[in-house]
């Protein structure tokens, strides 16, 4: 049990290599994809709370009954 720890502590710490070229360049470009994909997101969000937000000021009420998981009509028959 000593062995492995003293092993452990004798690692040299971990140097990470910077990046260049492509490397970088494709890190930048994943990070503005990220950004613009939650800025999408954020927008849809304002869109929505918007037009609740209208819907609510029309005085328009929800469903009169509950929604369903179930499609309208009769269930079809399962083959056993």
């Amino acid at each position: 049990m000593q062995e492995t720890v003293e092993s452990n502590q004798a690692q040299a710490p971990i140097q990470p290599e910077p990046l260049v070229g492509f490397g970088f360049f494709v890190e930048v470009l994943n990070g503005i994809g990220v950004m613009l994909g939650l800025a999408l997101l954020w927008f849809l969000e304002k869109l929505r709370n918007s037009f609740f937000r209208l819907l609510d000021r029309m005085n328009v009420k929800a469903r009169a009954r509950r929604g369903s998981a179930f499609p309208p009509g009769r269930p079809r028959r399962t083959q056993a």
